[in-house]
């Protein structure tokens, strides 16, 4: 997410009160969780709203499908050394995979597997319209068919119908899943992750459509929606109201905070937005035991990113761009 979306959507966002916001004391004995997603984003340094073929930071559509292998290879490795990731969310659009960048790109998906981490595909649109809706059905469709009978064998392969459907009323995007569910039958509904409604700010209506059982939720929540909230207890109660009751199917695949401008995510708020938000956002993940995927793990030029990439070719590597947001990421994951 560019850092021109997050501040056009702070006004739309904060507009979300915490009314109704209730208590959560954490999931009883033997409930359902999604736990076992600990994940980071990977993005294009562009964002990943692109005309043409996304790429990721470090890939490029130049690259054979073996260099592309070792890039990631190299990239997923440092994922899990660094901050203890097993799953990477990947975008995807109709230019990545309709065209011949598709050849190499799968290598990521394989490269990934291969070292035992989820992997979640998911469908951004382009920047042109930006209007929450799918670009072109056409193109849409032929794309998760390319996609869907490429990975649906891969049992650590999610599938990720859209990003973020602002442009849908909840009763269109619970329709339009309901479609894909039906189209793309053979995928495993335990391996399809539902964005919210809105941003994906919020799950209530899709965990409560039945069509929709047995699939996987995704959720959105970002500090910059409130920009001037310095209470834990304003975002705990935010993020309750918005996940309702859904914990045990919920992943919280986008949440971020600045990762560049030396903040001490361990210390005290003292006043500051982002240190209130992330605390108590990993704090009330650790007390769910739902997974999550960071936004982003590595995006080049976002002051959100996890992590700074060095090297050429495919001698890559990774740091941490803050240690203090790393342990609280860690935090979130139960460790």
């Amino acid at each position: 997410m560019s850092s021109t979306l997050r501040r056009r959507l702070a006004a739309v966002c904060c507009a979300v009160g915490v009314a109704g916001a209730m208590v959560v004391t954490g999931p009883t004995a033997g409930a359902a969780t999604t736990s076992e997603f600990r994940g980071v984003n990977w993005a294009d340094p562009r964002d990943n709203y692109a005309a043409d073929a996304v790429v990721p930071s470090g890939l490029s559509t130049a690259d054979s499908y073996a260099t592309t292998y070792a890039k990631a290879s190299a990239i997923i490795g440092q994922f899990r050394a660094k901050v203890g990731a097993n799953t990477v969310r990947l975008p995807v659009n109709p230019a990545s995979v309709n065209g011949p960048f598709w050849q190499s790109y799968t290598a990521a998906v394989d490269a990934a597997t291969a070292k035992g981490f989820k992997v979640i595909l998911g469908y951004w649109e382009s920047p042109t319209a930006k209007d929450g809706r799918v670009d072109d059905p056409t193109a849409f469709a032929a794309m998760w068919q390319r996609i869907t009978t490429r990975f649906a064998v891969y049992p650590n392969v999610y599938f990720e119908p859209m990003n973020e459907p602002f442009g849908y009323s909840s009763q269109e995007w619970t329709g339009l899943v309901a479609s894909w569910l039906s189209t793309y039958w053979y995928v495993p509904r335990s391996r399809v992750v539902v964005d919210g409604t809105g941003y994906a700010d919020d799950v209530k209506s899709v965990c409560a459509d039945n069509r929709l059982a047995g699939t996987h939720l995704a959720l959105h929540f970002y500090g910059f929606w409130h920009s001037t909230w310095t209470d834990p207890q304003q975002w705990l109660a935010d993020f309750d109201q918005r996940l309702g009751t859904c914990s045990g199917r919920t992943i919280l695949d986008e949440f971020g905070a600045s990762m560049t401008t030396g903040l001490n995510y361990n210390g005290p708020i003292n006043g500051s937005n982002e240190i209130a938000y992330l605390q108590s956002v990993t704090t009330r993940l650790r007390e769910l035991h739902m997974g999550s995927v960071y936004w982003p793990g590595l995006r080049t030029g976002d002051t959100y990113s996890l992590t700074a990439l060095h090297g050429t070719g495919t001698a890559l590597s990774l740091t941490v761009n803050n240690g203090s947001g790393a342990d609280l990421l860690a935090t979130a994951w139960g460790r």
